[in-house]
């Protein structure tokens, strides 16, 4: 019997789309995750992380007053013959304490539309704000700082809601948070390492209420999480969190976390790995990883007596993004700002640089996946990604190779493409000018490409460039 729904009444209608539609939610599977590391594990990675490769991290609290020696300020000080104590003896009275920096933490210029706008220019796809760092001051009013946090004493502002809101309002851009499960001198951590991790009070009472209250109050779709090496994740309650993560929060089918939630447990567990800090393999990776990386090459937190020569310039940036997403990696980018809040010129200059530079190659790189090379094996400054469907399939994929010099003779010799003179082709990316002439190896693979005379002026952009190889049949 057939049912024309034009024909029932309004009541009807609506009883028949009703009850459709929750057959078809019904039919749809239904996964549940145990807390245990073989279920959370097999949870699939949501596309995405993949897709977006480039992210932006944030290091900013109450180190960023002193802005001295690195973030770890506090650690150190409590080392007499560092010099981040002698510091302290040179700059400031006997009777100074660590929690005297937190007035001068005032975020005066903190303009989040800014920060967000220079993100995306940035051609990031994401960004990790760090919520809370070992220091334990928490950039949000949690309920569980008991007056340590950025509403209690500093800028009396929300500074995690305030970026999220800012963030969301950007069309390319997703929010996410790094979080340290521990704080250096919190009397519960302390009281529970005393006891080898047999109590755990630190966990009840401060981590696990400080990750279900950031979760449920800002939902952010990256969850950095950090400072877990003291412990293993049954102290930490790692499992249990994450099974509620991946089941019943409001980001359970977005979210993606680190491998960061107990001593045993970086490049073991997670959705993405990030095995150590400035993690750069330089061969490919069985499993997603991430490159959490800081432009300051000595720091992660600002250090205003930082020489030039200790930044990053934009060349190592752009091979290092390129090197990481050859090898199947994210490159996460930190940044530093100063407690007033506004970011610095050698940060915006590296940003916008970046940003520039994938406003040309990006087709090269989001959504890009790693070939069956990762670099050239004869030619060294060569790295290989190529793309999951190509619009020339049907005579051999499209794989983009990143140079890092320009051929001074103006012949580059690559030893990975299997290239034919009938169906293949090569151009510049963002160039539309001559075409690249190329002469295929005999034998499997191999191919010489020729460069035309292009006056300077003329090129897509001043450092690394892309090459488009089409039709290649390996």
């Amino acid at each position: 019997m057939k049912v024309y729904l034009l024909e029932l009444s309004p009541w009807a209608r609506l009883f028949v789309v009703t009850a459709s539609l929750i057959l078809v939610l019904q039919s749809r599977p239904v996964v549940s995750y145990e807390p245990t590391w073989a279920s959370l594990d097999s949870r699939p990675l949501p596309s995405w992380y993949d897709e977006a490769k480039i992210g932006i991290f944030i290091h900013w609290g109450i180190f960023s007053v002193p802005s001295f020696k690195s973030e770890w300020f506090w650690h150190f000080w409590h080392d007499p013959t560092s010099s981040v104590a002698k510091f302290m003896r040179d700059n400031y009275k006997p009777d100074f304490t660590y929690g005297d920096f937190a007035k001068d933490f005032t975020a005066e210029f903190f303009n989040p539309d800014q920060w967000a706008e220079l993100f995306e220019d940035a051609g990031a796809r994401y960004i990790v704000l760090t919520s809370k760092h070992h220091e334990g001051y928490t950039n949000w009013p949690s309920k569980y700082s008991f007056g340590w946090g950025s509403m209690d004493v500093g800028p009396k502002r929300d500074l995690v809601g305030e970026l999220r809101n800012a963030t969301l309002r950007r069309k390319n851009l997703k929010f996410g948070l790094y979080h340290s499960m521990y704080e250096w001198y919190n009397p519960l951590y302390l009281a529970d390492k005393k006891t080898e991790f047999k109590s755990d009070e630190f966990v009840n009472f401060k981590t696990m209420p400080e990750l279900y209250e950031l979760v449920n109050k800002y939902q952010p779709e990256v969850i950095y999480s950090d400072g877990d090496w003291e412990a293993n994740d049954t102290y930490w309650r790692s499992k249990e969190f994450l099974a509620w993560l991946y089941d019943e929060s409001p980001v359970k089918d977005s979210v993606v976390v680190n491998d960061r939630w107990g001593h045993l447990d970086r490049g073991k567990h997670g959705g993405t790995f990030t095995y150590d800090d400035r993690f750069d393999p330089g061969v490919l990776m069985k499993h997603k990883w991430v490159n959490a990386m800081t432009l300051d090459s000595q720091s992660w937190g600002y250090r205003r007596n930082a020489p030039l020569r200790e930044y990053l310039t934009v060349e190592n940036l752009l091979q290092l993004l390129v090197r990481t997403v050859s090898c199947g990696g994210n490159l996460l980018v930190n940044v530093g700002p100063p407690s007033h809040g506004y970011i610095t010129p050698i940060y915006e200059e590296r940003l916008r640089q970046m940003g520039a530079w994938l406003k040309v190659n990006g087709e090269g790189i989001y959504g890009s996946r790693p070939w069956t090379f990762q670099n050239d094996t004869l030619t060294p400054g060569v790295w290989y990604t190529t793309k999951p469907s190509s619009e020339h399939a049907a005579r051999g994929r499209t794989v983009y190779a990143f140079i890092y010099t320009w051929p001074e003779n103006g012949r580059l010799t690559l030893a990975g493409p299997k290239m034919s003179v009938d169906h293949s082709g090569v151009s510049l990316v963002g160039y539309s000018g001559e075409k690249f002439h190329f002469k295929p190896k005999e034998g499997l693979r191999g191919v010489d490409i020729f460069f035309p005379a292009i006056p300077v002026n003329k090129l897509p952009n001043l450092w690394l460039w892309g090459l488009k190889l089409t039709g290649v049949e390996n």
